[in-house]
C-alpha cells in the first residue's frame, strides 16, 4: 500500500480528520489527544493520556509508590496494544512520561489489514487500558470524573 493509499484510507474514514502537519490524522471519537502519522508504508500512532497524579484534583495527592506502581502496570499492559490489529507492528511500542502525561507510541505496518481501523483500535486500546487503571477513592479533575460518570451511567443502563 502506497503512502497515497494510506492517506486516502484516513481521509475517507469517518472517525479521522486532518491534524496539524503533513500526513497526520486525528481520531474524532476519542477523549484524549491522539495522532496518526504516515511514514514509509506504516503509520505511527501516538496517544497522550494523563498520569494518575495529573488526573486527580489539586486537592488530592497520589503517593509516589502508588504513582510508580500505576505507571509500571500501565506500561506492561500497553506492551500488547498492537496485538489488537491485523497489521504487523514495527518494533515494540514505547510508553514514557512527559510532564504529567503518559505518551504511548507504536508503529504498525500499513500493508495488511485496514490501516485506519487498525490505528483506531490501537488508540481505543490505549485509552481503554488507561481508563481501566483509574483507582477509586481519589478526587479526579472534571474531565476524568465526567468519563467515570459516563461509564457508570452506561453500566446502569446496560443492567436495565
Amino acid at each position: 500500500m502506497s503512502d497515497g493509499d494510506i492517506r486516502g484510507a484516513f481521509a475517507t474514514h469517518p472517525k479521522f480528520e486532518d491534524a496539524a502537519g503533513d500526513d497526520a490524522y486525528a481520531p474524532t471519537s476519542n477523549d484524549w489527544d491522539a495522532t496518526v502519522t504516515i511514514e514509509d508504508g506504516a503509520v505511527a500512532v501516538t496517544v497522550r493520556v494523563p498520569t494518575l497524579s495529573a488526573a486527580v484534583t489539586e486537592h488530592d495527592e497520589v503517593a509516589d509508590v502508588v504513582e510508580e506502581g500505576w505507571f509500571e502496570t500501565l506500561e506492561l499492559r500497553l506492551a500488547d496494544a498492537t496485538n489488537v490489529t491485523r497489521a504487523e507492528a514495527r518494533g515494540d511500542p514505547s510508553v514514557e512520561r512527559d510532564d504529567g502525561d503518559v505518551v504511548f507510541e507504536a508503529t504498525i505496518d500499513a500493508r495488511s489489514g485496514n490501516v485506519a481501523d487498525d490505528a483506531l483500535a490501537v488508540v481505543n486500546y490505549v485509552e481503554g487500558t488507561w481508563f481501566e487503571g483509574i483507582i477509586p477513592g481519589y478526587d479526579y479533575r472534571e474531565d476524568v470524573q465526567d468519563l467515570r460518570d459516563r461509564a457508570a451511567g452506561n453500566a446502569q443502563a446496560d443492567q436495565l
